[in-house]
């Protein structure tokens, strides 16, 4: 059986046991993330969703915390203004590990929702 979730703006195909690299999730390594935005289930019967199938959800474990490779921006400008500027970045990104797919029967709590640097500051704040 399989599954196409949506986390982080993009979709995966995932089966159990695959290992996914997704954006950011607000979680410590071993936690237990659930994604319940499901496009597809396929298998011996397939269901798609319009947009989403109803109460299907995707567990996974949390792995770690991770950065993606880097990637540099290099801008040179010619002619009579002679400069160049490199900048590199590094997307942070969780490795998770899909442990179960459910067709029914999934909790209403949901994926965790992915970091902002704002965010915490402003949680503590409070």
């Amino acid at each position: 059986m399989f599954a196409v979730i949506k986390t982080g703006g993009k979709q995966y195909k995932v089966q159990s046991g695959d290992v996914l690299r997704v954006e950011k999730l607000i979680a410590e390594a071993g936690e237990t993330v659930q994604f319940n935005e499901i496009l597809m289930l396929g298998g011996d019967d397939t269901v798609l969703g319009s947009p989403l199938v109803d109460g299907a959800a995707v567990q996974a474990e949390v792995i770690d915390q991770i950065k993606g490779d880097k990637v540099i921006s290099f801008v040179k400008r010619r002619r009579k203004h002679s400069s160049q500027r490199t900048r590199g970045h590094r997307q942070k990104l969780t490795l998770v590990r899909v442990t179960e797919i459910l067709s029914s029967g999934g909790d209403a709590t949901g994926v965790k929702a992915a970091t902002n640097k704002a965010a915490p500051a402003a949680a503590a704040a409070e």
